[in-house]
């Protein structure tokens, strides 16, 4: 049995509670039909890595009007905001992702992107085939939400919104390592972040999160062979690149099969892009090829690289060429804080609904949303856009032309998020005493 004034602290509590909880729910609807306009006006103007200008200001001016403190230009087109709750607490960070794809969009949509820009020196069609724009709309409207709460907010709230998370056009920074390095995460320092990412062949509505190593790293690698060119019909006097480099691309497979141990995690070795010859009757000199490495272990990751290079110089020394390999990191192993995970996923449940979450497997997809990671302890999850009944083996993937979500429960990432600003001061130990009174949410 409770003692009496143990009773009366949460009779009191509970109500309170209920109230907020009431307000909080009455403030994500509200705003819902604003989100999904705001993803549609996003997404029928996309815009490309490190050119997020439009995107940006419209950001910029949306949380202007809200009266948070905004800085403009981070890390070239980023936008950042703060905001200040009305109870102490602690400083959490929310990001989205802002940028486009060189990619055309085939789904007949009344918001479907005509629009296209320059990639690489070349015109291009540009869609928001991962959706990003689906991204900045939920933290528009958290910031929308938390706002019109701000006197129940505990702590500051950072909102980023980042550019560039599908790579800078070469030789530019860009994406969160250059927020980062710009001071996104400090002044003032961040005690968590949190982020999403829409996801076509998971259920609308549903939340999919795993602890620790969730996503893997990125790297991109560039291979030049050097052969010896000579005509077509008389391969004996020459050195065949290409040859050359089909054994490397086999070669590489056998890391992946027999020289990596899998049961640590998953390895995936893809050549994405070669270039090579001018005319079908001349064996060419030279061969560039391009692809990127996914690892979830930094070790195995440094292995992976060694044993790539090694297969490269070698199966090209074997045929009297020479093989260049350069091999750069772009984004680190995203990585789940369990404590965190832990600590934060009831309060997901309470948001999305219990039925609604689930722990997922690793994905061999990237994120530089990792690089927080290094400056506070981060939780990642992914929201679920697929069409009520679809079938997950059928729906188009993210980057690719026909790319589709089910806008229309866009607000359960609003909510979530919201809930997570509310609950992480409640549960962390050095804040909890501090917002314990009634009247707390």
């Amino acid at each position: 049995m409770l003692p009496m004034k143990r009773c009366l602290i949460l009779l009191a509590f509970a109500p309170t509670l209920s109230m907020a909880q009431t307000n909080l729910d009455k403030s994500v609807a509200s705003i819902k039909d604003s989100v999904v306009t705001w993803r549609r006006a996003i997404h029928q103007h996309p815009e490309l890595s490190n050119r997020e200008f439009k995107t940006s200001a419209f950001v910029a001016a949306h949380l202007k009007k809200l009266g948070l403190e905004v800085h403009t230009g981070v890390g070239k087109t980023g936008v950042v905001a703060i905001l200040k709750g009305g109870k102490p607490g602690p400083v959490v960070a929310l990001r989205a992702d802002m940028d486009a794809l060189p990619v055309y969009e085939r789904a007949n949509l009344p918001f479907k992107s005509l629009d296209s820009a320059e990639y690489l020196g070349q015109k291009v069609p540009v869609m928001h085939a991962c959706g990003h724009d689906s991204h900045i709309a939920i933290l528009l409207g958290t910031a929308d939400v938390l706002t019109a709460m701000k006197k129940d907010v505990p702590g500051t709230v950072k909102f980023i919104f980042q550019p560039a998370e599908e790579g800078a056009p070469a030789p530019e920074e860009g994406g969160a390592p250059l927020m980062i390095k710009e001071g996104v995460m400090d002044n003032p320092k961040v005690d968590a972040i949190f982020g999403l990412h829409i996801n076509s062949q998971t259920p609308i509505g549903m939340v999919k999160y795993k602890p620790g190593a969730e996503m893997a790293s990125s790297d991109w690698f560039t291979i030049k062979v050097k052969g010896k060119q000579t005509h077509g019909s008389q391969p004996w006097n020459g050195i065949d690149p290409i040859v050359v480099a089909s054994q490397i691309i086999q070669g590489f497979q056998t890391i992946v099969s027999r020289q990596a141990e899998l049961t640590k995690g998953p390895v995936v070795i893809t050549v994405g892009k070669i270039n090579s010859g001018v005319r079908s009757n001349i064996i060419p000199e030279e061969l560039t090829m391009e692809g990127t490495v996914r690892t979830f272990d930094n070790k195995m990751l440094e292995q992976v690289h060694e044993k790539m290079k090694l297969t490269a110089t070698k199966i090209a020394e074997a045929s009297g060429a020479t093989a260049d390999v350069v091999i750069e990191n772009k984004t680190k192993v995203t990585y789940n804080d369990p404590e965190l995970v832990k600590l934060m996923v009831p309060s997901i449940e309470a948001a999305a609904g219990k039925e609604n979450v689930n722990e997922t497997e690793w994905t061999t997809g990237a994120e530089d949303f990792s690089f927080y990671g290094d400056k506070a302890p981060a939780f990642f999850f992914f929201l679920g856009g697929m069409p009520a009944g679809a079938d997950p083996a059928k729906v188009a993937a993210h980057h690719t032309p026909d790319f589709y979500i089910d806008d229309s429960k866009l607000d359960v990432g609003v909510k979530v998020f919201c809930q997570l600003v509310f609950d992480y001061a409640k549960k962390k130990p050095e804040y909890k005493m501090k917002n314990s009174t009634p009247g707390a949410m």
